[in-house]
């Protein structure tokens, strides 16, 4: 478990920049203590610096993880979100998506989100802007990218697509072998 070099750090902010913009300084600084992002196998951790030391003890090589995984980066070196870093973007979400009752089960079962399964969108949201989605019970389901701008939502027809998939809950279902 290493820290993240310059360009590995840059790559992981853009990326969250794009869900939760200046937001990303509330991760690090908390209250409960301070946090960091370290990177062990591809993958990259968030978790407090009180942890962080303690880990110091175990071999790496019998370390399997540590915190909570953030995402991954790719062979290309392209950092890609993991759905567990849902829970830590959702409170800060610049742009959010909710999503009607019953498209919720086909976004968690990975398909975009349609214009006809939207709820309400926040104002403002340009096109290709990351957002969190949400039930209309304003339980974090996932995350995507918009397709559409507020403004082009609003005259879209209800079978455009206006939020492109990256994430969701239902992954952990899915995907349970391959997640950290």
């Amino acid at each position: 478990m290493r820290p993240l070099t310059e360009a590995e750090t840059r790559a992981v902010f853009e990326k969250l920049g794009r869900y939760i913009g200046e937001n990303i300084q509330l991760l690090v600084d908390r209250p409960d203590g301070t946090y960091c992002f370290r990177l062990h196998r591809d993958r990259v951790y968030y978790l407090s610096e009180k942890l962080l030391k303690v880990a110091t003890s175990i071999p790496r090589d019998n370390l399997v993880s540590l915190g909570t995984c953030f995402g991954k980066f790719t062979k290309t070196q392209k950092f890609r979100l993991s759905v567990t870093a849902l829970d830590f973007l959702a409170p800060y979400a610049k742009y959010k998506v909710w999503v009607k009752p019953g498209s919720e089960q086909s976004f968690l079962y990975g398909n975009h989100v349609l214009k006809s399964g939207l709820g309400r969108i926040t104002e403002n949201t340009a096109q290709y802007q990351g957002v969190v989605v949400y039930s209309m019970a304003d339980v974090p389901l996932g995350f995507g990218v918009a397709a559409k701008s507020t403004q082009e939502c609003r005259k879209v027809d209800p079978m455009a697509i206006v939020v492109f998939h990256q994430a969701d809950v239902g992954e952990y279902v899915r995907s349970e072998d391959t997640l950290t």
